[in-house]
């Protein structure tokens, strides 16, 4: 059918970069459903599941770098990538007819090197057109001279000023149910306290109170997830839990840091070391 990519099709020349951390329940599923990628890399983080197995049986070439982040393991997969043109896909993501016929005239003639595709998120059976999750554009495909910037969380491409956008859309389903919604938050809400940490950042009332409540302002008025009724409600809600967990955990790393430099022996004056040396 006119518009749609179909298996008779011949394959892109493109390569499509994978990263996995324990995805054997869907990296099958993930590899199968990338019938027109002349080349799938992945690269796995230190699995102790069945991913790395699963991979080379569906013909991928498996990467293997434990410990490290996953811009790293995007990084390490595009500088083996044969094709000029790559596609970075998560293992929960998947490439629809209509984005494979779009890569397809693309990648044979690009107006551009970098390109940008919206996620058409999906939560318990039913697409998020609003809220943030409405306004989820990542940056997928680009040649592969370019890099991630290695951020441990929500890593993104380098800047690239001349991005083109896809009118396609890429399928996504982040989370199972809510028990592993609640389950992702906690983890990436700690990994995201911890890069504000890093840089400085210490976690006030204002934020600790504000920044969530503003959150779910934005997302439920603002994005106007409430015209999704109790859908709506339900998501704007874990995203201002999931900022308030985030911040939360900055506080506590500023307070172990805190209670760490008080304990901690001051360094002798210069009174005091000529008192020990007798002087």
């Amino acid at each position: 059918m006119a518009g749609l990519a179909t298996r008779t099709q011949p394959r892109i020349a493109l390569t499509v970069v994978v990263p996995t951390l324990n995805e054997g329940a869907q990296i099958g599923d993930a590899i199968n459903a990338l019938p027109f990628a002349d080349e799938v890399i992945v690269a796995d983080g230190g699995s102790t599941d069945d991913t790395v197995a699963i991979a080379r049986a569906r013909g991928a070439t498996v990467i293997e770098r434990a410990g490290v982040t996953i811009a790293a393991q995007r990084n390490a997969a595009i500088a083996r990538a044969r094709n000029e043109w790559v596609f970075a896909l998560d293992a929960d993501e998947r490439i629809t007819d209509a984005l494979w016929q779009e890569l397809r005239e693309v990648v044979a003639a690009p107006a551009h090197r970098v390109y940008r595709v919206r996620r058409m998120n999906s939560f318990l059976g039913r697409e998020r057109r609003r809220g943030r999750w409405g306004r989820d554009w990542q940056v997928r495909l680009f040649t592969r001279e370019r890099r991630f910037v290695p951020d441990r969380v929500h890593e993104r491409l380098e800047p690239a000023p001349d991005a083109g956008s896809l009118r396609a859309s890429l399928g996504h389903v982040p989370y199972r149910d809510l028990r592993h919604h609640l389950e992702k938050m906690i983890v990436y809400a700690r990994w995201g306290a911890e890069q504000l940490h890093a840089r400085g950042r210490r976690a006030t009332l204002w934020e600790l109170a504000f920044r969530p409540a503003w959150r779910f302002v934005r997302d439920y008025v603002v994005y106007a997830s409430w015209l999704d009724g109790a859908f709506g409600f339900l998501t704007s809600a874990l995203a201002a839990y999931s900022c308030f967990v985030k911040y939360a955990y900055l506080w506590e790393l500023g307070r172990l840091r805190r209670e760490s430099t008080a304990t901690r022996p001051s360094a002798p004056s210069e009174v005091d070391r000529r008192q020990a040396a007798g002087g």
